[in-house]
């Protein structure tokens, strides 16, 4: 996942929503990021997620589902927010448990 999440937000890079809006290859792009992002969510064991309520897992399951879908109608303000806003917390918050580990 955090791969995936630090991919997702090189990808992005200092694009604001008008740059995403005109780009449709980064539209698909991050989409099919967060849909592999919610992926690997989806498999990790339910103890692990209940250890870390701090990882909306279900959250990001779920945007996983929506993505996968309803594919013909994703809502591409909703696929901007999560990548400008919740996945650099997201990212934080994944490699602070991954530093825990070590």
């Amino acid at each position: 996942m955090v791969n995936t999440v630090r991919k997702a937000l090189r990808l992005a890079g200092n694009r604001d929503r008008t740059a995403f809006d005109r780009n449709e290859e980064l539209q698909l792009a991050l989409t099919h990021l967060i849909q592999t992002i919610g992926e690997a969510a989806r498999h990790v064991s339910k103890s692990y997620c209940e250890k870390h309520p701090e990882i909306p897992w279900a959250n990001i399951v779920g945007m996983r589902h929506k993505v996968v879908h309803d594919y013909l109608s994703v809502d591409l303000s909703r696929v901007w927010e999560t990548v400008a806003i919740e996945l650099p917390d997201l990212l934080g918050k994944l490699e602070k448990l991954e530093s825990e580990k070590k």
